[in-house]
């Protein structure tokens, strides 16, 4: 009866777990410059197939729809950003057309008060440059 009882359940999770891990899938990534007011450049990470593709129909003039940058910043450089002390978290950024004042910042700005960033300065490290925009798509590093 023990037996038949495990056999049971066997049978009855096996079926439940089949299938319930994503499917592989390569880690998707692109990058790219973007600029600001000051016409200072900085590099961005993208991991989102949609966002990636929403950048480079911005890069090619395809679309105008949302062309500013917002997301969350990290305090510390990336490799495919060393210009700065600071970049994007990737899983953050998105696109905007208007936001609110107080995440508004030049990318130099945010490098001279990257101390005070998340305070008062870019409320929970969100960083959104009115005139941001991206200029090019480059190669990963």
């Amino acid at each position: 009866m023990r037996a038949l009882a495990a056999a049971v359940a066997v049978a009855v999770v096996a079926p439940l777990t089949v299938g319930v891990a994503p499917p592989a899938r390569a880690d998707v990534a692109a990058y790219f410059v973007f600029t600001d007011i000051t016409r200072e450049e900085a590099v961005l990470k993208l991991t989102d197939p949609a966002k990636i593709q929403h950048a480079r129909d911005l890069v090619n003039g395809e679309t105008t729809d949302r062309p500013h940058i917002l997301g969350r910043i990290l305090k510390r450089q990336a490799d495919y950003n060393p210009r700065w002390s600071y970049h994007y978290n990737p899983d953050t950024v998105d696109f905007f057309d208007v936001a609110i004042e107080v995440c508004d910042a030049t990318i130099p700005y945010v490098e001279d008060h990257l101390d005070e960033a998340g305070g008062a300065f870019l409320p929970g490290l969100v960083w959104c440059p009115w005139t941001s925009r991206l200029i090019r798509e480059i190669p990963a590093p």
